[in-house]
C-alpha cells in the first residue's frame, strides 16, 4: 500500500538511500495557484540538519515538479514530483546488513519480504515522508481555497508537557524554536532536555498536537471512513508515531456525558449553530461540525541509539549493535510539518469526496464553520 486517500490520492516510491523520493498526486483540483515557494518552505521545515537538535545528515531537498504545474496552475493532471537524494552516507549501516535493530522494522520487513534494504531501512525509513510534506503542502494551497488553516506543534517532549488550552498561546511562536513549541520557556526547558539526551547517546519521544480552523461542515462518513478514523489512520502511519486521540480522547473517558456533551446554542443561521464547547474535537458522529478539529499524536523515542544495545544476527545468534551514522535524537520538531501535512491531504481528499456526494443546499451545505 503505497497510495493514500481516495479521490486526492498520494502514491510515493523511493527509499533513504536511493537516487530520489517521489510521488504522484492524482485527483488534485485544477486551477488552484501553484505557489513552489511555499511548497518549498513545508520541506525546509521537515528537512534534516536545520539545528542541533536533529540528525546531521545534510539534504537539500528540493523538489522537482515534473507534471500537472502549467504557467503556474495545476492541470487536473497527475502531479509527479522529484525530491532526489545528495547527502547517503551508506557505508554507516554496513554493520546492519545481517543485524536486526530493536523496535525497528529489519526483522519485521525481512519476515514479510524476504529482502530488505538495511541502508537505513530502506522504503521503511522516515525519509519517505518527504513526499507527503510535498503532497501536504499543495493539499494547503488547496484548502486555502475553502479557509482551511493547519497548525501541529509540540507539546511534550518526554516529561515536559505543555499545559493549558491551545487558544491561549500565540502560534507565531512555533517557528521561532527549533523545537517548534509554541510557549519560549517550555521550549527551553524541551530543548535542553533533548540535548541532554543526545549526548548521553540515547532518544526522547513526545506528543505532537495538531489544529485544523476553518474545517467545513460535513466532511466524513457516518459508518466507514469516518473523518476521525481516516485522520488517526493517517498521522499513525507517520515513523514512530503510537497513539492518535481527538477531542478530549482518553480523558474525556474518565469523565460524564454531562460534562463531556457539546451544548448547541442560539444561532441566527440555523444550518451554523453555535456550541458551547468543543469536547467532540469538531468531529461529532464521523461528520466534521465546523469547529477546530484537534488531535493529539504521540511519538515514540527513536530506535536507534548511538549506544551498545543486544540484539540478534539474521542466524538468530546473539551479538550486540553499535549503530553509526546520524540520527535524531527525537523526531518530534520535524514530525510537525509531517502531521500538517497528513491532515491537509485527508482533510481535502473529504472535502471532494464531500462535493462528490450532493450538490450543497440550505439544509444540507458543505458550509463554511463558525467564525
Amino acid at each position: 500500500m503505497n497510495t493514500f486517500g481516495q479521490i486526492f490520492r498520494l502514491t510515493t516510491f523511493g527509499e533513504s538511500h536511493g537516487p530520489a523520493i517521489g510521488g504522484v498526486m492524482d485527483g488534485f483540483p485544477a486551477g488552484i495557484p501553484i505557489d513552489l515557494e511555499f511548497v518549498q518552505q513545508q520541506l525546509d521545515r521537515r528537512r534534516p540538519g536545520q539545528s542541533a537538535l536533529t540528525t546531521a545528515r545534510r539534504e537539500s531537498d528540493r523538489v522537482e515538479i515534473l507534471s500537472g504545474v502549467f504557467e503556474g496552475v495545476s492541470t487536473g493532471t497527475p502531479i509527479g514530483f522529484l525530491v532526489r537524494n545528495s547527502d547517503q552516507h551508506s557505508a554507516d549501516y554496513d554493520n546492519l546488513r545481517n543485524v536486526f535493530r530493536p523496535s525497528h522494522a529489519d526483522y519485521t520487513y525481512q519476515m514479510k519480504y524476504g529482502v530488505r534494504d538495511h541502508r537505513g531501512g530502506g522504503r521503511s525509513s522516515a525519509r519517505e515522508t518527504v513526499s507527503r510534506v510535498v503532497a501536504g503542502a499543495f493539499a494547503m494551497l488547496a484548502l486555502r481555497h475553502v479557509g482551511v488553516q493547519i497548525t501541529a506543534y509540540t507539546s511534550q517532549v518526554g516529561p515536559l508537557v505543555l499545559g493549558g488550552d491551545y487558544q491561549q498561546y500565540d502560534f507565531s511562536e512555533i517557528e521561532r524554536n527549533p523545537v517548534r513549541c509554541p510557549d519560549p520557556k517550555m521550549a527551553d526547558m524541551m530543548a535542553n532536555l533533548i540535548r541532554q539526551v543526545k549526548a548521553e547517546g540515547d532518544t526522547i519521544g513526545g506528543v505532537i498536537t495538531c489544529i485544523v480552523k476553518g474545517c467545513p461542515v460535513g466532511l466524513g462518513e457516518p459508518v466507514f471512513g469516518k473523518l476521525h478514523a481516516d485522520l488517526g489512520a493517517a498521522m499513525l502511519s507517520i515513523n514512530a508515531a503510537k497513539g492518535f486521540e481527538y477531542g478530549e480522547g482518553f480523558v474525556g473517558a474518565a469523565g460524564r456525558g454531562s460534562e463531556q456533551n457539546d451544548h448547541f446554542l442560539p444561532s441566527e443561521e440555523a444550518a451554523r449553530p453555535n456550541l458551547a464547547s468543543n469536547h467532540s474535537g469538531g468531529i461529532q458522529g464521523g461528520i466534521s461540525n465546523g469547529e477546530d478539529i484537534v488531535m493529539r499524536i504521540a511519538f515514540k523515542p527513536v530506535a536507534t541509539l548511538l549506544r551498545p544495545q543486544t540484539t540478534i544476527n539474521s542466524d538468530g545468534q546473539a551479538t550486540t549493535l553499535q549503530a553509526r551514522g546520524r540520527h535524531d535524537p527525537c523526531v518530534l520538531p520535524r514530525a510537525v510539518p509531517i502531521v500538517e501535512a497528513m491532515a491537509a491531504i485527508t482533510i481535502l481528499d473529504h472535502y471532494l469526496r464531500a462535493l462528490s456526494q450532493h450538490i450543497p443546499t440550505k439544509s444540507t451545505p458543505i458550509a463554511k464553520p463558525n467564525a
